[in-house]
């Protein structure tokens, strides 16, 4: 059995990481003896011709999507045309979005099979034996699918599979080089589950309340192992890697019982941090922590159910400072009760941690299939104004409240975005001057490289121009780079000076590298790492 797992496009700006729950996915398949590839559209442009290719090279049995609420319309795509290419090939999908609408997914979308609701990596390899001998589905819990013509869905898959017990995430079978290639982060796990009930999010019921902790050994082995990769950055992504002191500490212990010198991030909330648990992390390697603080008004806390206070939240930025940790806050507009007053506490309430040392930044309100504020929308008084999926980013208002229009809150995130280009443009023209050193330059810098880098990706601009007779190029060491700079300069619009700048970045750093091949120098990104 082969089965191919699609990580449908979503676009760069939502700053994406290797896909972890396709490796966690890849790993279960691959340990089940299933022959498994991952097709990555984040990271690599897709059309029909390509799918077409894969599909012939790798001949998979199944093809399965994994999505959230914005990339649905994206993995639908991909399934219909596998479907339209190839009948007889099993189409599935999984993740947050059709989990909480399976019966629907398959209703509105004759050419998906099979939908895997809550956690996967049993459900699959229970799918795929299923598909390959025959033998029925009716004993698979958590798959939604068709039988004698109508839906069926043995429910959502109760979370509580031993996190100890599964194997290492896949990570060979995804193109981690091009994510580090564009200063992606890469992510990682120490637990599952989330024990409260915000209204606006759908962890607890993919993941369950109940928080199940790998064992710190294994948690410092797969850090140590991300470490070698040569990422800026690594994520711890619990929904909640404070939830338990103990879990806390023991790995922060075991990291420097190793000597690693490391840095990574983490979420948190601030009613679960402390100060011997922050500066524990810090001596760790920690260098951020991240606080969904969601608003500035009291009631409204209430009402979304975060379970905390504005003053737990000044505590908490506190205790960051004496740390030494760098604090992030997150604000969400629109929640049930916005109005143009408590959007303003809000603001001024970001004003205020900002002078305290914290970076915060501004999202609008996506109620998501699964959520409680979706399901209970009108009693919360939000009008819902789109169910096209695509605009589920959480960048443009799609709500309203009784007293905030869609206009008011795109101004908040608007004004955010312009502050922030006018930041970029500062360092630009101080930059222009020579007045900016590497570091004050570096933010711009660092942007410019990436959107010209996932540019010349999408556009597969080095596999299909950087090839030439070596004979074609002038002599010298430097003669290779100069010929490609000259080649990628009739394929954008970018200053030739920052081409020339991130493709020698690139070669530099291994994440672009060239061969002589029949006479013939060849350029190609660094894919895959070992």
């Amino acid at each position: 059995m082969r089965f191919l797992l699609v990580n449908p496009f979503y676009p760069i700006s939502e700053t994406p990481s290797p896909p972890l729950g396709l490796a966690f996915l890849g790993a279960a398949l691959e340990r089940a003896g299933i022959e498994t590839r991952v097709l990555d559209l984040v990271v690599y442009p897709y059309s029909r011709e390509m799918l077409r290719d894969v599909l012939a090279d790798f001949k998979p049995d199944i093809v399965g999507s994994t999505c959230v609420t914005m990339s649905f319309d994206e993995a639908a795509k991909v399934l219909r045309e596998v479907k339209e290419i190839n009948p007889s090939i099993a189409t599935a999908m999984g993740g947050p979005h059709v989990t909480f609408r399976a019966e629907e997914t398959l209703a509105e979308n004759p050419f998906v099979d099979f939908i895997i609701q809550g956690e996967g990596e049993e459900a699959i390899v229970e799918l795929t034996r299923a598909v390959e001998t025959g033998q029925g589905f009716d004993d698979i819990v958590g798959l939604a699918y068709r039988k004698d013509g109508r839906i069926v869905s043995n429910g959502v898959r109760p979370p509580g599979i031993d996190v100890n017990t599964l194997p290492v995430p896949a990570r060979h079978l995804l193109p981690l080089g091009r994510y580090r290639t564009l200063g992606m982060a890469i992510s990682m796990t120490t637990s599952r589950g989330c024990p409260f009930n915000c209204i606006f999010c759908v962890g607890r019921k993919m993941v369950g309340a109940k928080v199940r902790y790998r064992d710190p050994i294994k948690v410092v082995d797969e850090l140590e192992y991300l470490a070698g990769l040569g990422f800026n950055q690594i994520n711890i992504a619990d929904d909640l890697f404070t939830a338990n002191k103990k879990h806390c500490f023991a790995v922060c212990d075991e990291i420097m019982r190793r000597g690693l010198k490391t840095k990574w991030t983490s979420f948190a909330r601030v009613d679960t941090v402390s100060l011997d648990v922050l500066k524990a992390m810090k001596a760790a390697g920690c260098s951020a922590v991240s606080f969904g603080v969601e608003t500035g008004n009291e009631e409204i806390l209430k009402t979304i159910k975060k379970g905390i206070t504005l003053d737990q939240v000044v505590k908490a930025v506190e205790m960051c400072n004496e740390a030494g940790m760098m604090p992030h806050a997150s604000f969400i507009l629109g929640l049930p009760g916005e109005t143009p007053e408590t959007m303003q506490e809000s603001v001024a309430f970001g004003d205020k941690i900002k002078e305290m040392g914290v970076s915060h930044g501004f999202h609008l309100l996506a109620p998501f299939p699964g959520t409680e504020v979706r399901d209970r929308a009108e009693e919360y008084g939000l009008e819902i104004l789109t169910h096209d999926w695509r605009e589920y980013h959480a960048n443009r208002a799609i709500v309203r409240t009784a007293s905030v229009t869609p206009e008011m809150l795109n101004d908040v995130v608007l004004h955010w975005e312009e502050e922030f280009d006018k930041y970029l443009g500062f360092i630009k023209e101080r930059r222009e001057k020579g007045l900016t050193d590497a570091e004050e330059s570096w933010p711009l810098d660092n942007l410019e490289r990436i959107v010209l880098i996932y540019e010349l990706m999408m556009n597969r601009v080095i596999e299909e121009h950087g090839r030439w007779p070596v004979s074609e190029q002038p002599r010298g060491e430097d003669g290779p780079v100069q010929t490609l700079v000259g080649r990628v300069m009739s394929y954008t619009k970018e200053p030739e000076k920052l081409v020339d700048h991130t493709m020698r970045y690139a070669i530099e750093r291994g994440y672009l590298r060239h061969d002589t091949v029949d006479d013939h120098t060849v350029f190609s990104w660094v894919d895959y790492l070992p």
